[in-house]
């Protein structure tokens, strides 16, 4: 497969691509040093679209309950896959970048890709092209911001990115395919991008037909996998969590927490779509989930008086 910038250095643990070639590198990778971020304890790790090819793989997930959700995720070859002379050297090898997963919807006004992953290649071209190719990109925050510029390239498709993350960019976009958005703006019809904050200032959500794809604005935790009702019996079960940094734990203040619950308070919905394979929730009144997960968070935390207590579902 031929790629527009094949051999440009790409950070291994986070996946951005950065405009100098893998053979000269940066000395750093701003995204990791970010206290949202972290620096593996080996130390900065570099690779390039190129240089993956032989060693990673995407695969493709459909939703059970919804065929026309997909979702795309990066694994590391298995040593059978890979060629002569790589098994030893490769067989432990991570995926590329963070693990999120990219989210295929296809639209009656064309389809969406929602967030993206660092890796690509032919099959992962073919797949999304056979299910009818790319009307937009739509990335949630700077984590997942990786090579879009090659997908856009590819996929000959707009990228849509928050104005307020721009900061946070690693390429130049000589070919204009960036569209920044601020607050609210539907991408097609039915399908709207809804800037949170929080994570990052940028951070969004996208809401199409009752679900909400939340990436990490909103991060799913395990014990609402398993409460199917609206409460659960004990008052300080959660179905979500909402934090600055997650991987080094690091919460978000009442007043993010409640920006949150201000931007989605015009959008209903009863499933979520988070940013990692295994994060979905679908039940009704999922939204009220929502805003008490947000004041059992705080109530912990020990802000009682915090203003989201005032808000009802």
């Amino acid at each position: 497969m031929k790629f527009e910038s094949g051999d440009l250095a790409i950070c291994e643990t986070c996946g951005t691509q950065f405009d100098v070639p893998l053979s000269s590198p940066p000395k750093e990778c701003r995204i990791c040093l970010d206290p949202r971020q972290y620096v593996p304890s080996h130390g900065q790790t570099w690779t390039s679209l190129n240089a993956s090819l032989p060693t990673q793989k995407n695969d493709f997930q459909t939703d059970p309950h919804d065929p026309r959700i997909h979702f795309i995720t990066t694994k590391p070859k298995t040593p059978s896959e890979l060629l002569a002379g790589l098994a030893d050297s490769t067989s432990t090898r991570k995926q590329l970048g963070i693990g999120e997963r990219a989210v295929l919807l296809q639209t009656p006004h064309g389809n969406i890709l929602w967030d993206l992953i660092a890796f690509l290649d032919q099959p992962t071209v073919d797949f999304i092209n056979e299910k009818g190719g790319l009307k937009a990109i739509v990335i949630s925050h700077p984590h997942f911001y990786t090579t879009h510029l090659e997908w856009a390239s590819q996929f000959g498709c707009p990228v849509y990115v928050a104005s307020d993350d721009a900061g946070w960019l690693s390429r130049d976009d000589g070919k204009g395919v960036r569209r920044f958005f601020k607050g609210t703006e539907e991408v097609v019809p039915g399908v709207t991008v809804v800037q949170c904050g929080g994570h990052f200032d940028g951070s969004s959500v996208l809401h199409w037909e009752k679900k909400l794809f939340i990436a990490d604005t909103i991060m799913s935790v395990p014990s609402g996998f398993h409460n199917a009702t609206l409460m659960p019996k004990d008052p300080l079960t959660t179905a979500f969590t909402f934090m600055w940094s997650y991987p080094n734990m690091i919460p978000l203040p009442p007043a993010k927490i409640h920006a949150i619950w201000n931007a989605l308070k015009p959008f209903e919905f009863e499933a979520t779509y988070g940013g990692f394979l295994g994060q979905n929730v679908r039940r009704p009144g999922l939204k009220g989930q929502v805003l008490e997960s947000m004041k059992v968070f705080l109530r912990v935390g020990g802000h009682e008086k915090a203003g989201v207590f005032g808000e009802e579902w």
